[in-house]
This record gives C-alpha cells, sequence and structure tokens, in this order.
C-alpha cells in the first residue's frame, strides 16, 4: 500500500498530486457519459454512437473511480 500511497500524492505529472488528476478524468468521464446519453434526443449525429461506446466509457469510469478510491485509501492503510 505504500507504493500506492506514493504514487497517489506524488507530483509527477504536473503540479496536481496524481489523486487529483484521476479524480478530474473520473468525473469528466461520468459526465461525458451522462451527456452522450441524454444528448442523443436532441442530435441526429449522436443517435448513431452504438451502446458499445456508452458502456465502455461507463466501465472505463468505474475502474477509474475504484483507482481513485485505493489511492486515497492507501494513505490510512
Amino acid at each position: 500500500m505504500r507504493v500506492l500511497s506514493d504514487l497517489a500524492y506524488g507530483t509527477y505529472l504536473g503540479p496536481l498530486p496524481v489523486i487529483a488528476i484521476v479524480g478530474f478524468i473520473t468525473y469528466a468521464l461520468f459526465l461525458t457519459t451522462a451527456v452522450l446519453v441524454s444528448a442523443k434526443r436532441w442530435s441526429v449525429r449522436l443517435r448513431r454512437v452504438p451502446v458499445r461506446v456508452h458502456r465502455w466509457m461507463g466501465i472505463s469510469a468505474i475502474l477509474l473511480a475504484t483507482l481513485h478510491l485505493l489511492m486515497g485509501l492507501s494513505n490510512y492503510v
């Protein structure tokens, strides 16, 4: 768990810790997934996007959220 904690609070990718960057990416992915589904009503172009894309976006968002959770818990274990 120490390796995960060092990774989470290290500033390897810029001024923010990695845990913050993963959190922002996760939030953006969840938001994009939700907007994709709700915007299909109004956009003809988005109706052509297969359900498979929405499913993979959801799965990747859940995996990133799990990584974000593990990095946050690694500081306390």
